[in-house]
C-alpha cells in the first residue's frame, strides 16, 4: 500500500516536468498503460482460446490387456488397442462457425470495456478543465481582494474608509482562500485518479479550455450513428447471433460419435493385427440440450431488444438534455459579466460604491460565472457520453 502511494506521489511530481498533453494524448496513454484494460485483454484472449478448444478432437486412447493361463509362465496372450474417437464431420463445421460468433461476442464485450474506461478518463479530463477554470476565477477574485485591501487599508489610515469595509475585504479573502483549498484538493484527487488509470505513470494535463466538439445538427443522423456503433448494442447483437447458431449446433448432437483404431492380439504361437471401427449414439447425453439452447436464444434476443430500447431512449433523452443545456449556456453573457466586474471595481476604487454595495453586486456576478462553468462542464460531459463510441 505504501509502495503504491509513493509511486502515485512520484507520478505527481514527475508530471510537472512533462510536456502538457491534450485529451487525445491522455486517452492514448491510458489505453496503453491501464491495468484493468490490460487484464481484460488477456482475459479476452484466454476466453477466445478456450472457445477454440471446444472444437478439438478428443484424446486418443490406448488399452493393453495381458492374459495369463495355467501351465504358462508369464503372459499367455495379450491385446493392444489404440483408438481415436471423433464427432460426425458436419458437427465440426457447425462448431467452427459457432466459435467464430462466440469470439466476436468476446471482442465486442472487450470493446465495450475499453470504451467505458476511456470515457471515465475523458470525464476526469473534463473535470480537470472545469477545476482549472474555477481556479483561474478564484485567482482573479483573490488578486482583486488583495488590491482592494491595500487600497482600503491606506484609506483607513487616511480616515477615508471604515474598519467594517476593511474587515469585509478580509472576509472575502478568507472565503476565497477556503475555496482555493477545496479546489486544490479536488484537482489533486481527480489528477490522482487519472494517474491511477494510467498505471501510476506520470501525466501532465493543464488545459483550461475544452476541445472543439461537433454540434448536433440532425437528430436522425445522431440516432443512426448510435444505433449502428453502440458497443453494448453490438455486443448484444453478436450474442443473439451466437445463441442462434448454438441451437443449430445442438440439433446436430444427435449424430453418432465415430471411433477408429488399431488392434493387435498376441498369443504363444501366433500374432494377429486388425482395425477397430465403432460408434456411440447420444441417446442420453444430448437430452434437453436443444431446448436449453433455444431458451438461451430467446433470452439473448430479448436482451438485444432491451438493449435497442435502452439505446433509443438514451438517444432521445441525451438529445433533449443537449438542447436544454445549449439554451441555458446562451442565457449567460460571459464577456458582459467580466466587463461588469471591471466596471464595479473601477467604481469602488473611485469611491462611487461602498465595499458593502460592491460585494453585493460582485457576488451575484461570480455566482453566475460559477454556474456557467458548471453548465458548460455538464454539456461537455454529456457530449462525451453521446459520442463515446468514437473513442
Amino acid at each position: 500500500m505504501r509502495k503504491q502511494y509513493m509511486i502515485g506521489v512520484v507520478g505527481l511530481f514527475l508530471a510537472g516536468s512533462l510536456q502538457a498533453q491534450n485529451i487525445a494524448d491522455v486517452l492514448q496513454s491510458i489505453e496503453r498503460n491501464n491495468k484493468e484494460l490490460q487484464a481484460q485483454l488477456q482475459l479476452t484472449e484466454a476466453a477466445k482460446m478456450e472457445v477454440q478448444t471446444q472444437n478439438s478432437l478428443s484424446d486418443p486412447t490406448i488399452d493393453y490387456s495381458p492374459f495369463f493361463a495355467k501351465g504358462v509362465d508369464g503372459v499367455a496372450s495379450s491385446e493392444l488397442v489404440v483408438s481415436q474417437e471423433f464427432d460426425f464431420p458436419t458437427l465440426y463445421a457447425a462448431r467452427r462457425q459457432s466459435g467464430k460468433l462466440q469470439q466476436e461476442v468476446l471482442d465486442r464485450q472487450q470493446q465495450a470495456v475499453r470504451r467505458s474506461i476511456l470515457l471515465d478518463a475523458k470525464n476526469l479530463c473534463l473535470d480537470l478543465i472545469r477545476l482549472n477554470q474555477e481556479k483561474a476565477l478564484l485567482d482573479a477574485r483573490k488578486k482583486n481582494a488583495d488590491e482592494l485591501l491595500t487600497l482600503f487599508e491606506k484609506r483607513l489610515q487616511e480616515g477615508d474608509a471604515g474598519i467594517l469595509e476593511v474587515n469585509k475585504i478580509k472576509m472575502e479573502r478568507m472565503n476565497v482562500q477556503t475555496e482555493v483549498t477545496q479546489n486544490n484538493a479536488a484537482h489533486r484527487t481527480a489528477l490522482q485518479s487519472l494517474l491511477a488509470m494510467n498505471g501510476n505513470l506520470p501525466l501532465e494535463f493543464t488545459a483550461d479550455t475544452y476541445p472543439q466538439i461537433e454540434k448536433i445538427s440532425d437528430y436522425n443522423a445522431l440516432y443512426d450513428e448510435i444505433m449502428l456503433t453502440d458497443a453494448d448494442l453490438l455486443a448484444s447483437d453478436a450474442a443473439a447471433r451466437a445463441a442462434a447458431k448454438e441451437v443449430s449446433v445442438n440439433k446436430q448432437n444427435w449424430l453418432p460419435k465415430l471411433s477408429v483404431g488399431y488392434r493387435r492380439n498376441t498369443s504363444l504361437d501366433e500374432k494377429s493385427n486388425g482395425f477397430l471401427i465403432g460408434g456411440s449414439i447420444p441417446l442420453f447425453s444430448n437430452r434437453k440440450k436443444v431446448k436449453i439452447a433455444r431458451a438461451q436464444e430467446v433470452g439473448a434476443r430479448l436482451q438485444l431488444d432491451n438493449a435497442r430500447l435502452q439505446a433509443e431512449a438514451t438517444v432521445q433523452s441525451r438529445y433533449n438534455e443537449v438542447l436544454q443545456l445549449q439554451e441555458a449556456m446562451k442565457a449567460y453573457d460571459v464577456p458582459l459579466m467580466h466587463e461588469t466586474l471591471d466596471m464595479l471595481k473601477q467604481a469602488v476604487m473611485a469611491g462611487q460604491l461602498s465595499i458593502i454595495e460592491y460585494y453585493v453586486e460582485v457576488d451575484g456576478v461570480y455566482r453566475n460565472l460559477q454556474a456557467y462553468i458548471q453548465i458548460e462542464n455538464q454539456y461537455q460531459k454529456l457530449m462525451a457520453d453521446i459520442y463515446k463510441n468514437r473513442l
